[in-house]
């Protein structure tokens, strides 16, 4: 389809931040209280969609998925980005304890506040692609740390919340694509009014420029996956020349 779109979408305390992608360029940004808002919106013409929650769940046992390894390998610094998912079972429990109780039980493991506080979003992910078997196809993970990297050829230094980090996103993002700034610009606009943080709008973009057409191949970590128990595959996706990792 000719007028295919690729998005890449953050999830944040604001809701799903979306940056929209046309082959031919920015075609806008938007926020959404829930995936399958989104899903709605794009739907017709979506061929990529990416997302910064984990796609592809582990049941019960080791909960460390061989993508995060890789990911966390190749991140230097900013490793600590990439959280243990919750079991699929934990993703369904609203209350911490609940959750951190599952985690053990499942996969002798601890959960962290950070991977509980993405459960929900998860979760509906999770139900999305198991409810609407044609999102399969579109859906795919990725992590805004990771894009970042493979933009930039090397790990970045700072963390995405300070002035050095906001410089140091927007320069990567300069260097691949020199469309990029007037991007920012006009998808800091469009999330204006919004709970979105610059920060939430940049990781969105990320995603974004890694879903669409460009410069590089798109990747994955690792490049032959496993999947879960309901098909899915747990897999990274990057876009780079080459292969991050071996």
């Amino acid at each position: 389809m000719d007028d295919a779109l690729f998005v890449g979408a953050h999830w944040s305390p604001a809701g799903w931040v979306a940056a929209v992608f046309s082959a031919e360029g920015f075609e806008g940004a938007s926020v959404h209280d829930e995936i399958g808002q989104l899903w709605g919106a794009v739907e017709e013409r979506a061929r990529r969609l990416l997302v910064d929650v984990p796609v592809g769940l582990v049941e019960e046992g080791d909960p460390e998925r061989a993508a995060d390894r890789l990911a966390r390998a190749v991140l230097g610094d900013r490793a600590g980005a990439v959280t243990t998912p919750p079991v699929r079972e934990a993703t369904r429990k609203r209350r911490y304890p609940a959750a951190e109780r599952v985690m053990r039980r499942k996969a002798d493991a601890d959960l962290s506040k950070a991977a509980f506080a993405a459960s929900a979003a998860i979760a509906a992910v999770d139900d999305l692609l198991r409810e609407v078997p044609e999102t399969r196809e579109v859906v795919g993970e990725s992590h805004p740390e990771l894009c970042f990297r493979a933009f930039a050829g090397e790990p970045l230094a700072e963390d995405r919340r300070t002035a050095g980090g906001y410089a140091e996103r927007m320069r990567t993002l300069a260097e691949f694509d020199r469309d990029a700034p007037p991007t920012v610009q006009s998808a800091a606009e469009d999330a204006a009014g919004t709970d979105a943080r610059v920060e939430d709008v940049l990781d969105a973009l990320a995603l974004g420029y890694t879903a669409r057409p460009g410069p590089g191949d798109l990747r994955t970590l690792p490049a032959d996956p496993d999947t879960d128990a309901t098909g899915l595959p747990m897999r990274l996706h990057y876009r780079a020349d080459a292969p991050l990792s071996k």
